[in-house]
């Protein structure tokens, strides 16, 4: 998954191997989160998803 910001709102994207982006519109990140406040944020709400070594959220570049 990834987030982008666009125009003052996160946009949280399911990414595919093979390049391409889907939107996600059912998981609501608020406007007024700092971007260093992602990560806990997603993995509060991804908490119950995650399995095997696949547990935390972090950042890529």
């Amino acid at each position: 998954m990834s987030v982008k910001r666009v125009d003052n709102e996160w946009h949280l994207f399911i990414d595919s191997n093979t390049g391409l982006r889907t939107r996600v519109y059912d998981v609501v990140i608020p406007n007024e989160l700092l971007e260093s406040e992602l990560a806990r944020y997603l993995g509060d709400i991804f908490h119950e998803s995650a399995r095997g070594d696949n547990t935390e959220v972090v950042r890529l570049n």
